[in-house]
Protein backbone atom coordinates (compact mmCIF):
# COMPACT_ATOMS: atom_id res chain seq x y z
CA UNK A 1 0.00 0.00 0.00
CA UNK A 2 0.60 3.64 0.20
CA UNK A 3 3.70 5.30 2.41
CA UNK A 4 3.63 7.60 4.90
CA UNK A 5 6.28 9.97 4.71
CA UNK A 6 7.87 12.56 7.01
CA UNK A 7 7.77 16.12 4.87
CA UNK A 8 9.68 18.34 7.05
CA UNK A 9 10.21 19.11 10.85
CA UNK A 10 10.02 22.59 12.22
CA UNK A 11 11.40 23.94 15.54
CA UNK A 12 13.24 20.53 16.02
CA UNK A 13 10.32 18.73 17.39
CA UNK A 14 7.32 19.45 14.95
CA UNK A 15 6.88 17.13 12.58
CA UNK A 16 4.86 17.25 9.26
CA UNK A 17 3.93 13.66 7.74
CA UNK A 18 2.03 13.20 4.43
CA UNK A 19 0.23 9.95 3.56
CA UNK A 20 0.67 8.75 -0.08
CA UNK A 21 -3.25 8.62 -1.26
CA UNK A 22 -3.58 5.92 -3.73
CA UNK A 23 -6.80 7.43 -6.12
CA UNK A 24 -8.53 6.87 -9.88
CA UNK A 25 -11.84 8.05 -10.70
CA UNK A 26 -13.70 6.50 -8.23
CA UNK A 27 -12.35 8.13 -4.97
CA UNK A 28 -9.17 7.00 -2.91
CA UNK A 29 -7.60 5.13 -0.49
CA UNK A 30 -4.72 5.92 2.38
CA UNK A 31 -2.63 5.20 5.40
CA UNK A 32 -3.01 7.53 7.63
CA UNK A 33 -1.01 5.65 10.63
CA UNK A 34 1.13 2.45 10.23
CA UNK A 35 3.31 1.68 13.60
CA UNK A 36 6.44 0.21 11.42
CA UNK A 37 6.39 3.58 9.16
CA UNK A 38 5.87 5.81 12.12
CA UNK A 39 8.51 3.93 14.35
CA UNK A 40 11.16 4.34 11.54
CA UNK A 41 10.41 8.11 11.24
CA UNK A 42 10.79 8.44 14.48
CA UNK A 43 7.17 9.25 16.18
CA UNK A 44 5.12 8.16 18.60
CA UNK A 45 3.30 4.70 17.84
CA UNK A 46 1.40 4.51 20.94
CA UNK A 47 -1.65 6.57 20.82
CA UNK A 48 -4.67 6.09 23.76
CA UNK A 49 -7.36 8.57 22.47
CA UNK A 50 -9.24 9.40 19.18
CA UNK A 51 -10.91 12.68 19.00
CA UNK A 52 -12.94 14.52 16.30
CA UNK A 53 -13.76 18.44 16.18
CA UNK A 54 -16.39 20.23 13.68
CA UNK A 55 -15.89 24.01 13.55
CA UNK A 56 -17.58 26.59 11.43
CA UNK A 57 -15.75 29.54 9.73
CA UNK A 58 -13.45 31.93 11.86
CA UNK A 59 -13.81 29.48 14.72
CA UNK A 60 -10.52 29.95 16.52
CA UNK A 61 -9.35 27.21 19.60
CA UNK A 62 -6.39 27.13 21.23
CA UNK A 63 -3.87 27.83 22.53
CA UNK A 64 -4.11 24.49 24.30
CA UNK A 65 -1.84 21.82 25.77
CA UNK A 66 -1.55 19.25 28.94
CA UNK A 67 0.56 18.64 31.04
CA UNK A 68 -0.67 15.63 33.25
CA UNK A 69 0.11 13.19 31.89
CA UNK A 70 1.68 15.02 29.08
CA UNK A 71 -0.12 15.00 26.13
CA UNK A 72 1.04 14.89 22.42
CA UNK A 73 -1.14 15.19 19.27
CA UNK A 74 -0.97 13.80 15.42
CA UNK A 75 -3.44 16.60 14.07
CA UNK A 76 -5.75 16.17 10.17
CA UNK A 77 -8.21 17.77 8.61
CA UNK A 78 -10.56 15.71 7.16
CA UNK A 79 -13.09 18.07 6.33
CA UNK A 80 -12.36 21.54 4.69
CA UNK A 81 -9.63 23.75 5.88
CA UNK A 82 -7.74 25.12 8.83
CA UNK A 83 -4.86 26.90 9.72
CA UNK A 84 -2.83 24.60 12.95
CA UNK A 85 -0.14 26.31 15.08
CA UNK A 86 1.90 25.26 17.64
CA UNK A 87 4.18 26.78 20.00
CA UNK A 88 7.10 25.92 21.73
CA UNK A 89 6.51 25.34 26.26
CA UNK A 90 9.95 23.63 26.73
CA UNK A 91 12.24 26.07 29.40
CA UNK A 92 15.41 26.78 28.20
CA UNK A 93 14.66 25.64 24.85
CA UNK A 94 16.58 28.12 22.27
CA UNK A 95 12.35 28.29 20.01
CA UNK A 96 11.04 28.78 23.58
CA UNK A 97 7.62 30.88 23.12
CA UNK A 98 8.16 30.60 18.76
CA UNK A 99 4.94 29.44 17.04
CA UNK A 100 4.64 27.49 13.42
CA UNK A 101 1.93 27.08 11.74
CA UNK A 102 0.40 25.56 8.39
CA UNK A 103 -2.91 24.91 6.30
CA UNK A 104 -3.84 21.94 6.80
CA UNK A 105 -7.26 20.98 4.24
CA UNK A 106 -8.76 17.64 3.11
CA UNK A 107 -7.15 18.01 0.22
CA UNK A 108 -3.41 18.28 0.77
CA UNK A 109 -4.11 15.27 3.52
CA UNK A 110 -1.41 16.62 5.41
CA UNK A 111 -0.67 15.64 9.02
CA UNK A 112 1.00 17.75 11.71
CA UNK A 113 2.40 16.02 15.05
CA UNK A 114 3.09 18.00 17.72
CA UNK A 115 4.69 17.26 21.46
CA UNK A 116 3.11 17.39 24.77
CA UNK A 117 5.60 20.10 25.17
CA UNK A 118 3.71 22.65 22.70
CA UNK A 119 0.46 24.08 22.60
CA UNK A 120 -2.07 23.85 19.73
CA UNK A 121 -4.30 26.25 18.29
CA UNK A 122 -6.12 25.96 15.17
CA UNK A 123 -8.66 28.44 13.16
CA UNK A 124 -11.21 27.35 10.17
CA UNK A 125 -10.39 28.99 6.84
CA UNK A 126 -13.38 26.77 5.02
CA UNK A 127 -17.41 26.96 5.76
CA UNK A 128 -16.66 24.15 7.60
CA UNK A 129 -13.48 22.35 9.07
CA UNK A 130 -13.50 18.90 10.78
CA UNK A 131 -10.32 17.97 12.40
CA UNK A 132 -9.15 14.33 13.91
CA UNK A 133 -6.83 13.69 15.85
CA UNK A 134 -4.60 11.02 18.04
CA UNK A 135 -2.91 11.49 21.56
CA UNK A 136 -1.03 10.00 23.43
CA UNK A 137 -2.47 10.38 26.92
CA UNK A 138 -5.94 10.24 28.35
CA UNK A 139 -7.47 13.87 28.78
CA UNK A 140 -7.30 15.04 31.94
CA UNK A 141 -9.14 18.63 32.96
CA UNK A 142 -7.64 19.13 35.40
CA UNK A 143 -4.41 20.13 33.90
CA UNK A 144 -5.37 20.90 30.54
CA UNK A 145 -4.60 24.26 30.07
CA UNK A 146 -5.10 27.27 27.94
CA UNK A 147 -2.72 30.05 26.55
CA UNK A 148 -4.15 33.08 24.86
CA UNK A 149 -4.21 33.12 21.40
CA UNK A 150 -3.23 36.83 21.02
CA UNK A 151 -0.57 36.82 23.52
CA UNK A 152 1.73 39.65 22.40
CA UNK A 153 4.73 37.20 23.52
CA UNK A 154 3.94 34.33 21.08
CA UNK A 155 2.45 36.62 18.53
CA UNK A 156 0.54 34.50 16.49
CA UNK A 157 0.06 35.41 12.76
CA UNK A 158 -3.36 33.87 12.50
CA UNK A 159 -5.12 34.48 8.94
CA UNK A 160 -8.43 35.23 10.00
CA UNK A 161 -9.35 38.98 11.26
CA UNK A 162 -11.90 38.01 13.16
CA UNK A 163 -11.63 35.12 15.23
CA UNK A 164 -14.51 33.31 16.98
CA UNK A 165 -13.55 32.15 20.43
CA UNK A 166 -14.97 30.34 23.33
CA UNK A 167 -15.45 32.09 26.34
CA UNK A 168 -12.45 29.54 28.40
CA UNK A 169 -10.17 30.47 25.52
CA UNK A 170 -10.76 34.40 26.04
CA UNK A 171 -10.28 33.76 29.84
CA UNK A 172 -7.09 31.83 29.12
CA UNK A 173 -3.81 32.75 30.21
CA UNK A 174 -0.73 34.31 29.13
CA UNK A 175 2.73 32.06 28.50
CA UNK A 176 4.58 34.95 31.24
CA UNK A 177 1.90 33.52 33.62
CA UNK A 178 2.39 29.59 32.80
CA UNK A 179 5.70 30.51 33.40
CA UNK A 180 5.87 31.41 36.75
CA UNK A 181 3.48 28.06 37.34
CA UNK A 182 5.92 25.56 39.15
CA UNK A 183 3.91 23.28 36.78
CA UNK A 184 5.48 24.50 33.83
CA UNK A 185 8.96 22.99 35.14
CA UNK A 186 7.15 19.60 33.28
CA UNK A 187 8.52 20.95 29.74
CA UNK A 188 12.13 21.38 30.41
CA UNK A 189 14.43 21.49 27.15
CA UNK A 190 16.26 19.28 26.43
CA UNK A 191 15.41 16.61 28.73
CA UNK A 192 11.28 16.92 27.54
CA UNK A 193 12.44 17.35 24.09
CA UNK A 194 10.06 14.57 22.80
CA UNK A 195 7.76 14.67 25.05
CA UNK A 196 4.71 12.59 24.76
CA UNK A 197 6.90 9.88 22.95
Amino acid sequence: MGQVKKEATHLGEIVIVAPEALGDDRGFFMETYREDQFKAMGLPTEFVQDNHSRSKKNVLRGLHFQYDPPMGKLMRVTVGDAFLVAVDLRKGSPTFGKWWGTELSAENKKMMWAPASFARGLCVLSDWAEVQYKTTAIYNAKTDVSIRFDDPDIGVEWPISEPEISERDRNSIFLADWVRLPESDCFLYPHHASGGR
